[in-house]
């Protein structure tokens, strides 16, 4: 089986289970489904990107914060009974940090630490475990991990994964001290979805969330003008780690919200006409499974377990959420991502573009003109582009 596999049969499966919200809520019924995609069958051994490469290719390299003293939030839906050890596996497998909160290692909590702690919390009891999720907890934290070894990691899993559910569980997350959220996850937009964006809206909190895998279209919460949506690309790299060409992924999610408005920060930046709405996403990161990292993951899905190659803007987002945590480190008070007229990854590319992001100009996302092109500048395929991570974090922390 050496064909792109989606994960539209567990999705569909997913989107079978209703929400728990009160009757009549708009909530009802809305389910997630997470943005991720495997490149081929589990393997014995890792055949997507490495940490090493990605941190190279991005810049994260040539940086010496960890994102010690920070807390990170993966909210996903389900439950994982192996993320613990797989994230240890992992870790050993690419001789990076250990982490508190593992299997041979002192216990831990994101509050009293030991740190760094990788700890599970259930936002309202214990979920049942779902193999297409799990598999989805394994990309998000071992690779916030990667980006941010030094960061604490708090994975909050949502008793189902119906909007409702997960609203509360990123309402837990940032009630247990995350300052910065990663939400690998959406589903489509609606009409009161704007009555929603409060569970954003923290101060000294930053969101970050896929913007999805059908190409041209806009997806909750990435839309979310309170919260950083992450576009996709497809990202070609050298013997040496050296990027030789990034160029929109044909999957990447992103256009013209319905429903919320074009907040400040966009329509001073400017990005192209809007008709006064918002435009997503907001940046881009390395998506297209065909360049995709490496997982490990023993819940089995469909019969199988090992390493995987996978993609979706499900990567994007863990790793711009650890982007922003080494940011923090280095910061008195932590960014934001809920001022609608003032926002730090648009202030920088405002500042210096060049020097902040790569700008992507190749590609599309589908067959609507300009609105599906990858183009000088701001898009909506990739957005302001791809971090370069040297110079972008160096500037958050000011």
């Amino acid at each position: 089986m050496k064909r792109l596999v989606s994960f539209l049969a567990a999705c569909l499966l997913a989107a079978a289970i209703f929400s728990t919200a009160s009757a009549g809520s708009p909530l009802d019924g809305r389910t997630a489904h997470p943005p991720i995609h495997i490149r081929h069958q589990a393997t014995t051994s890792p055949t997507g990107y490495s940490p090493a490469q990605i941190r190279h290719a991005y810049g994260f390299d040539s940086l010496t914060a960890t994102g010690s003293g920070q807390i990170i939030g993966i909210v996903d839906a389900f439950d994982d009974p192996t993320a613990a050890s797989d994230l240890s596996t992992f870790i050993s497998k690419f001789n990076l940090l250990t982490m508190n909160g593992l299997p041979g290692q002192p216990s831990c909590t994101v509050s009293a630490g030991p740190h760094p702690c990788f700890q599970k919390v259930y936002a309202s009891g214990k979920p049942r475990t779902d193999a297409g999720w799990a598999l989805e907890i394994s990309l998000d934290v071992q690779w916030a991990h990667a980006i941010a070894p030094g960061a604490d990691i708090l994975l909050v899993e949502a008793k189902t994964n119906s909007f409702a559910n997960l609203l509360s569980a990123v309402d837990k997350a940032v009630n247990s001290g995350a300052k910065v959220v990663s939400m690998s996850w959406g589903g489509s937009e609606f009409s009161s979805e704007g009555s929603y964006d409060g569970h954003f809206n923290k101060p000294g909190v930053t969101f970050t969330a896929s913007s999805g895998d059908s190409g041209t279209g806009v997806i909750y919460p990435s839309v979310s003008p309170y919260v950083i949506g992450v576009g996709g690309t497809t990202l070609n790299l050298d013997s040496s780690y050296d990027v030789t060409s990034e160029t929109a992924w044909s999957g990447s999610g992103g256009g013209i919200s319905a429903y919320e408005a074009e907040p400040g920060y966009q329509s001073g930046y400017p990005i192209p006409s809007t008709g006064s709405k918002r435009g997503v996403p907001d940046v881009s990161y390395n998506a297209d499974p065909s360049t995709g990292v490496s997982i490990y993951d023993s819940t089995k899905y469909q019969r199988q377990s090992g390493w995987y190659q996978v993609g979706g803007t499900s990567a994007g987002a863990p790793q711009w959420a650890a982007l922003i945590a080494l940011a923090n480190e280095g910061r008195s008070s932590s960014l934001s991502s809920n001022n609608l007229s003032s926002s730090p990854e648009y202030n920088a590319a405002k500042a210096d573009y060049s020097t902040y992001y790569r700008d992507i100009t190749s590609g599309k996302n589908g067959k609507c003109g300009s609105t599906c092109t990858a183009t000088t500048g701001y898009d909506f395929v990739t957005g302001l582009g791809s971090p370069l991570a040297n110079q972008l974090v160096p500037y958050l922390n000011k």
